[in-house]
């Protein structure tokens, strides 16, 4: 047996593969975001107890010895903790806006270009260099502290193994210290964003990822665990997506696109990311959009629509959504990619008394799906498509995104994270297992090529009110 840990945004996942990689049991809890005035935290302890239950699950489901353990989890943000992995003060979330002033700062003084230029991270106000700066103006104390600022992962590595210090990979440190051509933090980069002075909270990179045995809290003691990627490259690891020029697009809270690449340009728009991986001179080329389904939940709440309803409403109204027309842009932070702008809201145009709520949940899916496009044009997809998270259970929103994109997906559905971590540990430990088997798609979906026109022009119509919308956030 092989088990998965994803410790996600709102929902802590833990799955069991046997050798083939069928899953063999899934436990799942809930974790909960405190949201105040642009503020986003999590309990660390509540998250570290739901890592512990969703084990204890799994692992009393499938009574068979657990082989290894792979684990990753959410990006970005700031954890604080002490020498033993124990909060310091409530995590600060990838999702957090407190830091926009900060960033609409550097992006007026050139510092956020230099950045992007030198590791090819493009800051946003959820990325771990603002919210320290924020931290260091505001809760210096906190700092003080503190031994290292982590992320999520690697806070529950350490207390899962009882680990001496905190450490990172270079997935996770890739944005924004990371240095991709040495793979090693850019001390000038910490320079620049007034942080020399909390250096030493930076943690040392494991590359590759840090390995250890459990100390007996979910897993039984000993079980070898790998700590990393964290959740985007995990992802592509369990999607299948090692090849240059192919892509995944994950249709989940965050809408990320990713595109495997061996190239390194530093020299187009800021935005993004490059993420370094285990292998040498291989990344990832990252769009993750700052919203995804969670647009269309804050649609469907607002119009009192259950999701079970969405597949339906989608059949009753046209492409087009009879001329209703959305910007997803709902992130309090504003947007990061394929662009940086803090100051973007959502647009909702085209509305009359005559609008229904399909003709709101079709806009609201068209306009992910445009958002989406621009997001894999800018990581520069060439090769095939894979898709995962949960917007997958929705089979119209998958025809109508495979409209939209006028491409092919390729469908991997289940614990495509955790599948990723557990082939990132198996090779990390030297196990053989089958990555082809372990990635094999669910499902392809076609698009229809008279919709793929029509959504063609639709696409060209969005980037020009998206241009309207991004120059007026900026006055």
């Amino acid at each position: 047996m092989y088990v998965g840990i994803d410790v996600g945004t709102s929902m802590v996942k833990a799955a069991a593969f046997d050798g083939a990689g069928r899953a063999l049991a899934v436990g799942s809890r809930p974790v909960g975001l405190a949201l105040h005035e642009g503020f986003v935290e999590q309990d660390m302890e509540e998250v570290y107890a739901a890592v512990v239950a969703v084990l204890e699950e799994v692992t009393r489901q499938v009574p068979e010895p657990v082989e290894l353990a792979g684990l990753t989890g959410q990006g970005d943000g700031v954890w604080l903790v002490d020498g033993q992995g124990r909060p310091v003060r409530a995590a600060a979330s990838w999702m957090d806006g407190r830091a926009h002033e900060l960033v609409h700062q550097w992006l007026a003084d050139g510092t956020f270009e230099t950045v992007f230029r030198r590791t090819g991270g493009a800051m946003f106000p959820g990325s771990p260099g603002p919210l320290l700066a924020w931290l260091d103006r505001h809760e210096p104390k906190a700092l003080d502290a503190a031994r290292a600022a982590v992320y999520c992962k690697d806070m529950v590595f350490q207390r899962l193994t009882g680990a001496s210090r905190a450490t990172t990979d270079v997935s996770d440190a890739s944005m924004p210290f990371l240095d991709p051509r040495t793979r090693m933090y850019d001390n000038r980069v910490v320079e620049l964003l007034g942080l020399t002075h909390r250096r030493g909270l930076l943690p040392p990179v494991s590359d590759p990822v840090a390995t250890g045995g459990t100390r007996g809290e979910g897993l039984p003691a000993g079980t070898r665990i790998a700590n990393g990627p964290y959740d985007l490259p995990a992802s592509a690891l369990g999607a299948g997506v090692t090849t240059p020029g192919d892509g995944l697009l994950i249709v989940g809270t965050c809408l990320a696109a990713l595109v495997a690449t061996t190239d390194l340009d530093l020299d187009g728009e800021p935005a993004g990311l490059y993420i370094s991986t285990d292998r040498p001179g291989h990344r990832l080329r990252a769009m993750p959009a700052m919203v995804g389904t969670a647009a269309l939940d804050w649609v469907l709440s607002t119009t009192g629509v259950r999701h079970e309803e969405v597949d339906d409403l989608l059949a009753a109204t046209p492409p087009g959504a009879h001329g209703v027309r959305v910007l997803p842009y709902f992130a309090p932070s504003g947007e990061r990619a394929p662009f940086v702008e803090p100051r973007l809201r959502a647009e909702l145009t085209g509305v009359s008394l005559e609008s229904t709520p399909a003709d709101l949940i079709r806009a609201t899916c068209e306009g992910i799906g445009y958002a989406a496009r621009h997001c894999l044009e800018a990581a520069g997809l060439t090769g095939s498509l894979a898709v995962c998270g949960g917007g997958t259970r929705s089979g119209a929103w998958m025809r109508l995104l495979a409209e939209v994109l006028g491409r092919p997906l390729r469908v991997v559905e289940g614990e495509v994270g955790a599948r990723g971590a557990v082939l990132a540990a198996a090779e990390r430990y030297g196990v053989a297992l089958d990555a082809a088997e372990w990635t094999r798609p669910t499902a392809v979906v076609e698009p229809d090529p008279g919709r793929a026109a029509y959504y063609a022009k639709g696409y060209q119509d969005h980037l020009a009110r998206l241009q309207e919308a991004r120059d007026r956030a900026r006055t």
